[in-house]
């Protein structure tokens, strides 16, 4: 059942959407009651010429909120001793505009246009929103049910649509951070939607190996990716009719799996129903065993790859990446001086035995 959805704007003029689950139910009534100062202007971007990529420098983010206690929680409902991001006292599914944005429309006039002849400036146009999955604090994404699972992917194809109809938006990136291993600022579960104004660098790898595919073969990059994994199964963590969940077999991370629908769509708005509900019983298998490798819950990062919105949308190909940092019980991978400095990925786990030991939880 598609959620009701209803927007309102918070006190500072962010737009805040519901996502409700019930027919017909409407929390839009409930106002703001806070007085927030206005959202800070969007980030610069700086090009780096060494590697012909722009870096967004938004210093406002440094003082964005840091873990803290539980019933002072920006993602919690609205109490009558704390008044919260979402002025309602319970919701669904909630999306609202973040408060510390890397990229914004709120564009600034620069006095900056340039650093050095080779380093112009231009300001950081796009869009960033926090996803709250549950109003519960202590859940997490792998304890929600499957309506609710739902639910999120309803949310975020939403949010997809609208905004990569935006000119300035080259590529949306909805993801999740888990764990204070991670980095996340927040424990209550949630997850955040990029809308970048430029094509990232990882995507910008992958389009142009699926350009050269295709000018090789006539066929999609990740299609024959995923095609080959199907049929070498060994690496096959689970599957249904509509999706598989596989490691990669060049995987970067200790553990790391792909969600991939077995039809090729650019984006979140265009499954179809039934894929949508296909997804969730899967992902929610993928996730437990995540936490069930060493028996407590596992740090990771859940990122939705999709297609461009300009040129290049044609190679694209939906898939959700999953990821760990903890190589062991008591152990992290770092990225230290291969990784950091290099981008050369070590992997301290083979990947066949990686998918063994999730299929065996």
């Amino acid at each position: 059942m598609t959620p009701t959805r209803s927007s309102v704007r918070l006190s500072d003029g962010r737009e805040l959407i519901y996502f409700d689950e019930s027919p017909g139910s409407s929390r839009s009534s409930f106002q703001d009651t806070r007085q927030l100062p206005p959202p800070p202007p969007a980030s610069q971007l700086r090009y780096d010429p060494l590697t012909d990529e722009w870096i967004a420098v938004a210093a406002h983010r440094n003082t964005r909120t840091f873990l803290p206690p539980s019933d002072a929680c920006p993602l919690c409902p609205t109490s009558e001793r704390f008044a919260s991001e979402i002025p309602a006292p319970d919701y669904d599914v909630v999306v609202f505009e973040n408060q510390f944005p890397s990229f914004s429309d709120r564009i600034v006039p620069d006095e900056i246009t340039q650093v050095t002849d080779l380093v112009p400036v231009r300001p950081g146009h796009g869009r960033c929103e926090v996803v709250c999955f549950t109003s519960d604090h202590n859940s997490a994404f792998g304890s929600l049910p499957v309506s609710r699972v739902r639910t999120v992917v309803d949310a975020l194809a939403d949010r997809t649509a609208e905004l990569s109809a935006l000119p300035e938006v080259a590529q949306v990136f909805p993801f999740e951070n888990r764990g204070v291993e991670i980095g996340v600022t927040l424990h209550h579960p949630h997850g955040q939607i990029y809308a970048y104004p430029t094509v990232t660098p990882k995507t910008a790898a992958y389009l142009r190996a699926a350009r050269r595919h295709f000018e090789k073969t006539g066929r999609n990059l990740y299609a024959d990716v995923l095609a080959a994994e199907q049929e070498a199964k060994v690496r096959v963590v689970a599957a249904n009719e509509h999706w598989t969940a596989y490691v990669p077999a060049a995987a970067r991370w200790p553990f790391e799996v792909h969600v991939a629908p077995h039809r090729q769509v650019p984006d979140l708005p265009a499954l179809t129903d039934d894929e949508r509900d296909a997804f969730a019983p899967l992902y929610l298998d993928v996730l437990r065993r995540f936490d069930g490798l060493f028996g407590k819950p596992m740090p990771y990062i859940s990122a939705w790859h999709q297609a461009v919105t300009g040129e290049g949308r044609e190679l694209g190909y939906l898939h959700l990446q999953l990821f760990s940092i903890r190589r062991a019980a008591d152990k992290l991978k770092y990225l230290a001086g291969s990784e950091s400095a290099m981008g050369a990925f070590v992997n301290d786990i083979v990947p066949e035995a990686a998918a063994q030991r999730l299929r065996d939880i």
